[in-house]
């Protein structure tokens, strides 16, 4: 329920409806912004923050309800429009010209002018005074390119402004910037909510969202959950807030005799296969150290934007890290990988979060999309015969009850959970020594969940390790040996299997004591 307030909104939406074709993206959403206030939305990924943002600033034409700015009736129609109305966004991704310099960056297509001529000094004049404004003292006349992000994130903020701003939006404003650039940015928030400015704060980062939040908006599944005061909502609440039940996971499995089956338990003094050594990512991941022993399950836990994703992209060399090293049956893999190639090469799979961006390839049958990291490890020159290719397709399809008409089916029309199915047995083709599966089960039927995750636990039977991430946390307790929270970017505790549960793991994400 929204929070009882005697200040007047100064932007309001209620019972926003937006739909795409075959999914309802957002059903009687709402959101009250207040002058003078920090105010954060927060939840999952697919809980409608983007949609609801992009609705407010006139990117989509919701099928229902009523945004209202300082009381009057508005329908933006595009982000020009929204500008014009005094709603103005900074996005995640910079979006200005670094090729430009920082004054023309505020000022690009509302140059001063005087007698049709743009006036240069004025500009940098203004320019300066604005950033002034912002405790920034830079050299307006330079490229922004010379500049770092958060200086950069300063120049968007004042272009933001220069409209006369009465809502600023900031999406995921801090994802790339470090702690010290994070602190600068909260300053300069906290000056504009001194002088009345109404802020929407979008983050997933929970220390972020309580240093600088007066209020919260949580959303789950396109709908509003509830508005709180940060002051009277603990860590925890906001997790289960968020979170919201489990009514997806797939079920236990059990034994003949009523026991909850499980995989065996790992020794404690089983042998490492992989360990990180302070590896990290500027903006994206705290130096990390961390082990994975042969034929455990290490599960991370953690909400979306807490490292997990980011931890699996550095270690399968996706990403390239700045700090930090790897290190495979104790020998130096040379630092770290420099492309996904070389973590193939060292035995490392990885299934992607994102099945159809990062994952599948839907114009091509279930026999391509299979052999591809085959392919890939033997090299360009050295094709794999198509009667071994074909081998392996049935082989696959038969062991892990892939319904396809054929192997010579595009994957794209396949089910989800049966597309899932083939990109795991792309990796399984490999044989690696660690598979890195980053959220398996999303978007699939129970069903499909439930045979997934008895594959996840039967692949250590021979030694493999599993790297296990999923946001829904009961598949996460009771599938790993051993589970390592994230929170807000770093690796903040390691549990062994029986230490949480379904309860004390939300406690352990929030940063409560279990």
């Amino acid at each position: 329920m929204p929070v009882a307030d005697t200040k007047q909104p100064v932007l309001e939406l209620t019972g926003i409806h937006k739909e795409f074709p075959g999914v309802k993206a957002l059903t009687d959403a709402g959101l009250r912004l207040y002058p003078g206030e920090v105010h954060t939305l927060m939840g999952q990924n697919g809980a409608g923050k983007s949609t609801l943002i992009k609705v407010l600033t006139g990117v989509y034409t919701p099928e229902q309800g009523e945004i209202l700015l300082e009381g009057r009736p508005i329908a933006p129609r595009s982000t020009l429009e929204a500008q014009d109305l005094g709603i103005s966004t900074v996005y995640q991704e910079v979006n200005l010209c670094p090729n430009l310099s920082v004054a023309e960056n505020i000022f690009i297509g509302r140059y001063p002018r005087r007698f049709g001529a743009i006036q240069w000094k004025k500009m940098r004049e203004d320019a300066s005074r604005m950033l002034q404004q912002l405790h920034v003292e830079i050299d307006v006349s330079q490229p922004l390119s010379r500049y770092p992000l958060a200086i950069q994130q300063m120049v968007a903020i004042s272009r933001a402004l220069n409209v006369q701003a009465k809502v600023l939006i900031l999406d995921e404003p801090t994802s790339s910037l470090d702690e010290a650039e994070v602190q600068l940015l909260f300053s300069v928030l906290r000056k504009l909510r001194e002088q009345g400015m109404a802020i929407l704060f979008v983050t997933h980062f929970l220390d972020q969202t309580y240093a600088i939040s007066d209020r919260i908006t949580v959303m789950r599944n396109g709908q509003l959950e509830g508005e709180y005061r940060c002051s009277e909502l603990s860590r925890l609440a906001l997790v289960n807030k968020m979170i919201g039940a489990a009514d997806n996971a797939a079920p236990l499995r059990t034994e003949a005799d009523g026991s909850v089956a499980a995989a065996a338990a790992v020794p404690a003094d089983a042998p490492t296969l992989l360990e990180t050594r302070e590896l990290g990512r500027r903006g994206a991941l705290a130096p990390t150290t961390l082990a994975i022993r042969k034929g455990e399950v290490l599960g991370l836990c953690g909400l979306l934007g807490s490292g997990r994703t980011e931890l699996a992209r550095l270690l399968f060399g996706a990403d390239k890290a700045d700090s930090g090293s790897i290190h495979i049956d104790g020998r130096d893999t040379g630092s770290v990988f420099a492309n996904p190639r070389d973590a193939i090469q060292a035995g490392i799979g990885l299934c992607s979060e994102d099945r159809k961006l990062e994952g599948a390839i839907l114009s091509l049958s279930v026999r391509e999309n299979l052999i591809l990291a085959m392919q890939a490890r033997a090299g360009m020159w050295r094709a794999i015969p198509m009667q071994r290719q074909q081998e392996l397709a049935h082989d696959y399809v038969r062991w892990l009850g892939i319904k396809t008409a054929g192997i010579e089916t595009p994957i794209g029309t396949l089910s989800g959970g049966n597309q899932q199915k083939v990109l795991l047995a792309r990796w399984l083709a490999t044989q690696p020594k660690l598979m890195i599966l980053d959220e398996p089960t999303r978007g699939i039927d129970i069903r499909a969940k439930e045979e997934i995750m008895d594959y996840v636990t039967s692949l250590c039977k021979d030694g493999m390790s599993v790297l296990f991430i999923s946001s829904e946390l009961p598949e996460v307790v009771r599938t790993s040996d051993r589970m390592v929270i994230m929170r807000d970017r770093k690796a903040c505790g390691e549990y062994r299997r029986g230490e949480l549960n379904d309860s004390t793991v939300l406690q352990a994400i929030a940063g409560e004591a279990v």
